[in-house]
């Protein structure tokens, strides 16, 4: 297991030197220079030639590449190039709306998913199973920004339940942080709730054409006990693998969400930066982005060993 684990490490390795590669690049040849955007259209170009020159940003990109990989190896992301803040600090101090928001989100679409994925097990004969599949469908299907507006509209404007926009830590009241965050958690869940209601649903109905689950019905137990004991219990072990893929989504930033929103997390964040043109800030981030997904998929693959009994790392 230690072995296996350390190999999963290593293997971030090259994966944050491709993603790093790629977004440099991508990131370089998008129009637009930081200095411009930090001086303003009333600059003078002397004065963004200088500015440049200050920001290193008028050496060659493989002498900039070079650099920035070198202060990443040592654990320093850089610095802003439009605050002057260090990346790091700027990623910690974003990171827990989206925290928050992840936790939230989550939990809302396993509550939606799981009943909803027994219930079209347990009446999958009826027409509720066709309904279930088209409703999976739809969730999947819904654009965020438009279910985002529809929400706001009615939970905020017209009814004036829960806020627009906005984001309050845990620490000035529970209710205030949970209310801030709902409307996002919903937008984010349909789509999650979705995806694991299907897959749950498919693992479950193979599952029930298993031995074992006709050795429970032939002891007597009844059909409820057969079905969330034995059958959602066994469903779930492969499910973890999309729900892990959902939470390292979520923690990666929900851009369009948290922007519509006006949450500061990580996606509002790489909205700022692109807009921005900060250059340190975007490309750390992104590397932070995929460094969460890597472990999480670590998480996940070394919980599915323990919740599996066949899969041994040796």
């Amino acid at each position: 297991m230690l072995q296996y684990i350390g190999r999963r490490l290593l293997a971030l390795i090259p994966v944050l030197i491709v993603v790093g590669v790629i977004v440099f690049t991508i990131i370089h040849l998008t129009p637009g220079d930081p200095a411009s955007v930090i001086l303003g259209e009333s600059a003078t170009q002397e004065e963004v030639d200088q500015l440049r020159q200050a920001l290193g940003l008028d050496q060659p990109l493989m002498s900039q590449f070079i650099t920035w990989i070198g202060q990443v190896a040592t654990g320093n992301l850089g610095t802003s190039v439009f605050s002057g803040e260090p990346v790091a600090q700027t990623i910690i101090d974003r990171l827990g709306p989206t925290v928050s928001l992840a936790i939230v989100a989550c939990m809302v679409s396993l509550c939606i998913a799981i009943p909803t994925a027994i219930l079209a097990v347990w009446k999958r004969d009826s027409v509720l199973d066709p309904a279930f599949m088209s409703i999976t469908l739809l969730g999947v299907s819904i654009p965020n920004f438009w279910l985002a507006l529809l929400l706001i509209l009615l939970f905020a404007v017209v009814l004036r339940w829960l806020p627009v926009a906005g984001y309050v830590p845990i620490s000035e009241g529970v209710w205030p942080w949970l209310s801030h965050l709902i409307l996002p958690a919903v937008v984010l869940s349909v789509q999650q709730a979705g995806i694991i209601s299907r897959m749950l649903r498919d693992g479950m109905l193979d599952i029930m054409h298993q031995d074992f689950i006709r050795t429970a019905r032939a002891k007597g137990l009844k059909e409820r006990v057969v079905l969330i004991k034995h059958t959602l219990s066994n469903a779930m072990i492969p499910t973890t693998t999309v729900i892990g893929a959902s939470i390292a989504g979520l923690l990666g930033g929900a851009v369009v969400t948290e922007t519509i929103f006006a949450i500061p997390g990580i996606g509002g964040l790489i909205v700022e930066s692109i807009a921005r043109r900060d250059y340190p800030v975007l490309q750390g981030t992104v590397l932070f982005v995929a460094t969460v997904y890597v472990i999480v998929n670590l998480v996940v693959d070394l919980a599915y060993a323990v919740l599996d009994p066949r899969i041994r790392y040796d």
